[in-house]
């Protein structure tokens, strides 16, 4: 499984804005290469969506049938944050699907609805990164 943690907006090749959603499979316990010591951590991956900025925010803690793999790509530089360093990365992670049938899958659907979901809130105030904050 796994969950959708936030979106993201970007903007297409064509200059239009659309969403994108993030994912995160499970904790996992890896050892580092440099200090031997083992570490939690979790992948994560995007995927484009179709759907408007409040269905993002609504969707946000949904749990998917699938997992987050690592896939062999072409070379590309990548900026540690923390350190600054620059590294050449030769894979990216991506979402995988679980087969659940042949033909088609379905995301477990949220019991909250959006009037649910956005009862007391003002226009202000949206969700960013699992948190509700004052868009000011």
């Amino acid at each position: 499984m796994v969950r959708i943690i936030n979106y993201l907006e970007r903007t297409s090749d064509e200059g239009k804005k659309f969403f994108v959603l993030e994912l995160q499979g499970g904790m996992e316990m890896v050892k580092s290469q440099v200090t031997g010591s083992f570490y939690a951590t979790a992948k994560k991956a995007t995927i484009p969506s179709t759907f408007d900025e409040l269905t993002c925010q609504a969707l946000i803690g949904t749990d998917i049938a699938g997992a987050i793999k690592k896939v062999s790509s072409e070379p590309y530089e990548y900026t540690i944050r923390d350190t600054g360093e620059t590294i050449i990365l030769h894979h990216r992670y991506e979402y995988e699907p679980e087969e659940v049938s042949k033909q088609e899958y379905s995301p477990e659907k949220s019991e909250t609805t959006v009037d649910e979901f956005m009862k007391g809130r003002t226009e202000k105030e949206t969700v960013k990164n699992n948190l509700l904050v004052n868009a000011e």
